[in-house]
């Protein structure tokens, strides 16, 4: 995985001192190039032994090791892009619009393809068989993770599962306060520290509910609150109006949950899949 994707997934889950350091590194890699330890530490107002302990946090021996594989990270997108583009994936106020969407679109895929290349395979299997084995299902995330709960819950509903994609958080913690038939409960959250879902999978564990986390930290309170934990990886552009590369990463984990769930039923999830497409053909004046 990317130096970049770590420091970016490490900052909610970080004590104040040390998520300083990983706010101002992600915002602005260079700075750990042209800077020393001293001064690093200095504009954001740690210390320099904080600057090592953050290093070690996330993987690197020490502060020269973060600037080699810094270095090199960025060059390496550097030269992907060309000499005029800006210095690594990072989109430049100079950017002519092309190279502003080839680097998003590189960014999208770098999450992708890290997401599924660090996948737990073992607990993408038990929440796939969680799900086929339970009488109702409730999604629930805020904002973005929205949209990639409504999905799965699309998805899971057109191969005959009983899935219900909540909208509003009082509704979402309600229905997961009730004891029904066997629940399973999946909440979205990025950054994994969204109250909402995280109370969300908190009510339903209590209820004896099946819980699944998809969330990008791994260490977050989401995460905590999930029995079998699913997570993505992606570096967002700092010029973004909201969730954009971490969104793409969320659906391709839901897409890869999707197919486990399908492989389980796959005779029923194929008829049912036929079926409802021939059901909304005439819809699409077909």
């Amino acid at each position: 995985m990317s130096i970049q994707t770590t420091i970016a997934a490490s900052v909610d889950t970080l004590p104040p001192s040390l998520a300083r350091i990983a706010r101002a590194v992600a915002d602005n890699p260079t700075q750990v190039i042209e800077s020393t330890i001293t001064e690093l530490a200095a504009s954001c107002d740690t210390s320099v032994a904080s600057v090592v302990r953050f290093c070690r946090v996330i993987g690197v021996s020490g502060y020269a090791a973060l600037r080699r594989t810094l270095a090199a990270e960025l060059g390496r997108e550097s030269v992907n892009f060309g000499t005029n583009s800006g210095f690594g994936a990072e989109i430049a106020a100079d950017d002519s619009l092309r190279d502003a969407a080839r680097k998003l679109a590189a960014l999208e895929r770098l999450a992708i393809e890290e997401t599924v290349e660090r996948l737990d395979y073992d607990a993408l299997g038990a929440a796939a068989e969680a799900i086929e084995g339970s009488g109702r299902i409730l999604l629930f995330g805020i904002g973005a993770s929205r949209l990639a709960a409504a999905d799965l819950g699309h998805k899971l509903l057109r191969i005959g599962h009983n899935a219900i994609a909540l909208d509003d958080a009082h509704e979402a913690s309600a229905a997961a306060a009730l004891r029904t038939s066997p629940t399973v409960a999946i909440g979205f959250s990025n950054s994994g520290t969204t109250p909402e879902a995280v109370l969300f999978l908190q009510a339903a564990r209590d209820t004896g509910a099946t819980t699944i986390g998809i969330t990008g930290a791994g260490t977050s309170p989401l995460a905590r609150a999930s029995d079998h934990l699913l997570l993505t990886h992606a570096r967002e552009s700092r010029f973004r109006a909201g969730a954009m590369v971490s969104r793409i990463a969320q659906l391709a984990l839901v897409d890869c949950l999707f197919i486990g769930a399908a492989q389980l039923r796959r005779d029923v999830a194929v008829d049912a899949l036929e079926r409802s497409a021939a059901a909304t053909r005439a819809l699409r004046g077909e």
